[in-house]
């Protein structure tokens, strides 16, 4: 049974129910991302002993839910486990069946044909695969099958990783239809990908891995100087040898094996022979397969220091402590490390060269455009920026340099400039690029998006807000009190919501005692977002990345929300040493009461709200957070983060406008239940040593907010309430002290 709200758009896309065949990490993964967008999802694997045939398949879920590949508990009850030996007719039910079993061609197309017969009219067909071409496996097929089977190439955790591959017949029909699900249901970007070895990321990736390698080995580069550099070019910091570990290096003959047994002797793929490597098999040999046994490239002591190989000797030493900084340039000016004529400047210079002669020469083979040859190694190597537009960065005199160095086949005749990833073309995008604002200052702007509809769109660091930016949305409310019909609050910023309060500002008025001016700051954003949830048209909070604080209290006096599924949203006043402060508990007693049919009902959902306003760290999904009562519901989550602007001006026109705050209080509780109740836990934790007495003291303030609203009090004398317990506790060392270490390590400090 479907227990929760399909996630925005999927309802449309004529996919309730997908199977799943192969439960292993990467089908189960699959398997947790649809269940996460709310659509049905078998899950089959081989049959297991007579009595527990399907325990592999239920090994494969257990696996997922340890890897949190799903958002929270709930989507794990869309799942249903079986075999392919007692419930293979299953796949008759499907809209979409995705193979993700052994790469092996004989055992796919074995399963293929105990497929079809089932197939309903229609339903989309797909393998995992990343070595074996489509023509391969459609083979003997008929005509209709063909039609319907594409290659659906995950990237793995399917959860977090945003890439999908897709292959499919000449007709567009199939391709259309499945990336539109990749990008809805499952919120990925799709790139088209031409039937050959690898398709784009790893035919580029695991070529550019294997020239950093032999190049590095080539040139006695040690692999702290190695990975430096290519940190420079824009690579996470693993490095190229990190990487390997965290792939595993038991991986590099079969992946790298295949790939190079598919492509021509002549490829720079077999002229970079990574599996014959003597280091690649010394490590297999010994059993050090990376970060899945605990050493590879790098390792840890048994004294827990970092070390690394030495790749002259084979041996382990303590890392040099070479790093990015210690490039020329300090590894920021990629220009001059390429033109530097030390070692380090001729490895670069060599990697370089080589690995963008390779994207361009194969480009117009393996992708349509060089435009998916740069997502390619963006989103499924992390790259910064793909070796086309990483190259189009260069200075001229640079590239000039290097072209002197590279094959005169490279057709760079065929260069264009690359459409980057991310690149937005919606209303928001526009009146910043080519809009007036209708007020701005250095906290925040407000665009008028046309058609009456006005966007607040906070600019300052990590969107903290401020006084600057509450001029501003004050100036945006004055306007849903007159001619707006509605606000959309959010940018396109893939890491910030807001991060809430500006600690800054709040630290420096403690240290000064200007404890009017904090209070008149707390009473200013109640008074800010009670108009806010007032207003007599509608607003919508756009929610991507952290949500936090006051950022999650700004949400929770919108409207409505429209979240993107990822998005980590939380109230971690108490860990900084202060409660919420601009309405968060009073809130979640809203919702708490919205629907308890009983004291006892009410009594629980309380708990649920002090558990959400005490967490140690933000609800990890919108789904996670909606369980928590942080978000509504019934709200919607977008799994596309590139929708989640769009799908709030589409919903901002489907909810109802005006005040949708807290009703007449029909259920009253005795406080001190509401205390014994919330509170037996922590006495518990705190007497044991879980947490400290000045932590329990922070979550015992919070909890009083919730029993002075279970026992009646009215939402204004709430309000004051949370103001006065803020600043007694902005008044303790203590605060000051969490505050000040919060903003120096990003962490909470334990006193």
């Amino acid at each position: 049974m479907n227990t929760i709200k399909t996630a925005w758009a999927v309802e449309d896309l004529g996919c309730a129910r997908v199977a799943v065949i192969g439960a292993g990490n990467m089908g189960g993964g699959i398997a947790a991302q649809f269940a996460n967008a709310g659509i049905s999802v078998d899950l089959l694997d081989r049959a297991g002993p007579d009595k527990a045939r399907n325990q592999p398949a239920q090994q494969g879920l257990a696996q997922q839910i340890a890897r949190q590949a799903f958002m929270g508990d709930t989507p794990v009850a869309l799942v249903r486990v079986g075999n392919i030996e007692d419930h293979l007719e299953r796949v008759a039910e499907a809209d979409w069946i995705i193979e993700v079993i052994l790469e092996d061609l004989d055992l796919k197309t074995a399963l293929y044909a105990r497929i079809e017969p089932l197939m309903k009219p229609g339903a989309l067909v797909s393998s995992n695969t990343s070595t074996i071409l489509r023509r391969h496996l459609v083979a003997g097929r008929s005509k209709a099958f063909q039609d319907q089977f594409l290659i659906s190439h995950f990237f793995n955790p399917p959860r977090r990783m945003e890439l999908l591959e897709l292959i499919g017949p000449e007709a567009p029909g199939a391709f259309d239809r499945a990336a539109e699900i990749g990008r809805k249901a499952l919120g990925k970007t799709v790139i088209e990908c031409r039937d050959t070895p690898g398709f784009i990321a790893n035919r580029l990736g695991c070529t550019w891995l294997s020239i950093a390698v032999v190049e590095a080995i080539r040139r006695g580069i040690s692999i702290e100087e190695a990975d430096a550099v290519h940190m420079a070019f824009g690579v996470p910091k693993t490095g190229a040898f990190g990487l390997l570990d965290l792939i595993g290096i038991d991986l590099v003959a079969p992946i790298w094996g295949s790939l190079m047994s598919t492509l021509p002797a002549t490829d720079a793929i077999n002229g970079f022979d990574l599996p014959g490597q003597g280091v690649i098999t010394d490590l297999v040999a010994a059993g050090r397969f990376g970060r899945k046994s605990r050493a590879g490239f790098y390792r840890k002591s048994e004294t827990g220091e970092m070390e690394v190989l030495d790749l002259t000797s084979g041996d382990y030493r303590p890392v040099s402590g070479f790093a990015q900084k210690d490039l020329p340039g300090g590894g920021r000016d990629l220009d001059l490390l390429l033109n530097d004529p030390s070692p380090l400047g001729d490895y670069a210079r060599a990697v370089i060269t080589q690995v963008v002669g390779y994207a361009l020469t194969h480009a117009a083979d393996i992708a349509p455009s060089l435009r998916e040859a740069d997502l390619g190694m963006e989103l499924g190597y992390a790259w910064r920026a793909g070796p086309v537009a990483l190259w189009q960065g260069l200075r001229e005199d640079t590239r000039a340099n290097l072209r002197a160095e590279m094959a005169e086949e490279v057709p760079f005749g065929t260069l264009a400039a690359p459409a980057h990833h991310g690149t937005q073309t919606d209303r928001l995008s526009r009146v910043q690029t080519t809009g007036t604002p209708l007020a701005q200052n250095e906290g925040a702007i407000l665009w008028d998006l046309g058609d009456d509809l006005i966007c607040l769109d906070i600019q300052s660091k990590m969107h903290a807000l401020g006084p600057k930016v509450f001029d501003i949305l004050e100036e945006g409310v004055s306007r849903l009190n007159g001619a707006a019909r509605g606000l959309i609050i959010g940018n396109h910023n893939p890491r910030v919501f807001s991060a809430g309060a500006d600690l800054t500002q709040m630290a420096a008025w403690i240290e000064a005692g200007s404890w009017q001016a904090i209070e008149s700051f707390i009473a200013r954003g109640q008074t800010l977002l009670d108009a806010l949830q007032k207003a007599p048209a509608p607003s919508v909070a756009a929610m991507r990345g952290l949500a936090l604080g006051g950022g999650c209290e700004l949400a929770m006096h919108c409207t409505a929300t429209v979240a993107h599924a990822e998005t980590r949203i939380g109230l971690p006043e108490h860990l900084v040493g202060l409660v919420p402060g601009w309405g968060g508990c009073r809130r979640l007693l809203d919702r708490a009461r919205a629907s308890a049919p009983s004291e006892a009902e009410m009594l629980e959902r309380l708990t649920t709200a002090f558990h959400a306003a005490t967490l140690e760290a933000p609800a990890g999904s919108a789904r996670e957070a909606g369980a928590l009562g942080l978000l509504e519901p019934s709200q919607p989550v977008v799994m596309y983060a590139g929708d989640v602007f769009a799908a709030a001006i589409a919903h901002l026109d489907t909810v109802t406008r005006g005040h949708a705050g807290s009703g007449a209080v029909t259920l009253r509780l005795d406080p001190h239940v509401v205390l014994d109740r919330l509170l037996s836990e922590r006495e518990t934790d705190r007497d044991e040593g879980r947490i400290t007495p000045n932590a329990f003291a922070l979550q015992s303030r919070i909890a009083e907010i919730f029993a002075k609203g279970g026992e009646g009090m009215s939402d204004q004398e709430l309000a004051q309430f949370e103001c006065d317990a803020f600043i007694a506790l902005a008044r303790t060392p203590e605060t000051l002290a969490r505050i000040k270490h919060m903003l120096r390590t990003g962490k909470p400090l334990r006193i």
